[in-house]
């Protein structure tokens, strides 16, 4: 790689000399030398040439010195490194130069060997800088896409690991959460597409900063749709919990996202969200030209599936985890899978102490055992509340005969 070294010198022999001295590295296209006799012509030739590495300034010259030309690039924080050429008597102003910036100094009379030797230490010191600021530069973008996909912290922490997501996967413990604007296609094709627009900007947004602010990871976009993980890339001992604290803060925001839109005449559908614990395989699969950090395996399709049977048990959120409160949906057989899974919907603390709660779990065990006076006992919970979704889905199964809390969603898509 050439070096462009600009010599500013009022002496008309040293450019000759140092054309000389240097033929070889010239000739050979490593060393590049440009002239200017005093600061002012130092300032138009850097004007022209934005490619020079080293200037190589003396200090004593006509209408603008030494001194006068490192002030007047530190004022303009021009990314050179100067070498100052001076007698060493003059060694208060070589102190001055180097306080304006000046990475060296030869002294006058021009010692060769030594000025060869002080240009080769500052072509390092040159090649040091420019790795740093590409490393710095590589950094920043890292940041920038990372922070597409992770919270600010986390993008920070990947940044800073040059392998932390190295292509291929890892088995890991983690939390898969689907979420799904119900009915977006639909609208989607009605509304006029600046509306739009800036419907689903607002939303992704709001959804987004929601994923991050409890440290996950938003592993794909479609459309309105989002799939997070909790515990990837990195470890989250407490995945679950911030999945299901997670779920609650999306819900929340979704239902005031959608009151806030419906009062601008635009309906819009609620907001599914199913999740699910367990092993998964994770990483950046991309064949090493596009960033496509993914989860694959029976945990992400079960959270997948969750979300999907919110639509028929008239529910916002499904999951199946440890460590959360809530009441039992029931035994769900679910596309890809042979055994049936226990889902719960979440419900905050105070909900789940609360009487209708509870009078919802006595009604869920006596189906649960085949009780008859489940019947009666989830009449009694719809004649107390027909907005409950899951009280009115169960009593439409027991009047059709399904005395089972085994559920067949294998049909759902």
């Amino acid at each position: 790689m050439s070096t462009s070294i600009l010599v500013v010198d009022d002496e008309p022999d040293l450019e000759m000399l140092l054309l000389q001295k240097f033929r070889k590295q010239i000739r050979d296209g490593l060393l590049r030398f440009l002239f200017a006799c005093d600061g002012v012509d130092a300032l138009a030739v850097l004007a022209a040439n934005h490619d020079v590495d080293i200037v190589l300034s003396d200090i004593n010259m006509p209408r603008m010195d030494g001194l006068s030309l490192l002030a007047k690039l530190q004022q303009r924080d021009v990314d050179l490194s100067t070498i100052i050429v001076s007698a060493y008597s003059d060694m208060p102003n070589i102190r001055i130069a180097m306080n304006r910036g000046a990475y060296d100094f030869v002294t006058k009379p021009i010692d060769f060997p030594d000025l060869e030797a002080t240009i080769v230490k500052t072509i390092h010191h040159v090649e040091t800088l420019r790795e740093a600021q590409r490393r710095q530069s590589a950094a920043e973008q890292a940041r920038a896409s990372l922070s597409r996909y992770f919270s600010p912290n986390l993008a920070e922490r990947l940044a800073s690991s040059a392998d932390a997501l190295d292509l291929g996967g890892k088995r890991r413990d983690v939390a898969s959460l689907f979420t799904d604007l119900t009915g977006f296609t639909t609208l989607a094709e009605t509304i006029e597409p600046n509306v739009l627009g800036q419907l689903l900007n607002d939303y992704i947004v709001g959804m987004t900063d929601i994923v991050f602010a409890h440290d996950g990871t938003v592993a794909k976009i479609i459309g309105d749709a989002l799939h997070v993980l909790f515990g990837a890339p990195v470890d989250q001992p407490d995945h679950a919990s911030r999945a299901i604290a997670c779920s609650f803060a999306l819900d929340a925001f979704a239902r005031s996202f959608r009151e806030h839109w419906c009062r601008k005449g635009i309906a819009l559908g609620h907001t599914r969200i199913g999740a699910h614990a367990g092993t998964a395989v994770v990483g950046n699969f991309g064949g090493g030209k596009f960033f496509d950090y993914s989860a694959y395996g029976d945990t992400i399709n079960v959270a997948a599936r969750l979300e999907a049977a919110n639509k028929s048990l008239g529910t916002r959120l499904a999951a199946n985890m440890q460590g959360f409160c809530g009441r039992p949906v029931g035994d769900l057989l679910l596309r890809g899978r042979v055994e049936p899974i226990r889902a719960f919907e979440p419900l905050e603390a105070e909900i789940y102490a609360s009487g209708a709660t509870q009078a919802y779990m006595a009604a869920f065990e006596e189906l649960e055992s085949g009780d008859p006076r489940a019947v009666a006992s989830f009449a009694a919970l719809v004649g107390r509340n027909p907005e409950d979704p899951l009280a009115g889905f169960h009593l439409r199964r027991l009047m059709n005969g399904e005395f089972s809390t085994t559920i067949n969603l294998k049909n759902l898509h």
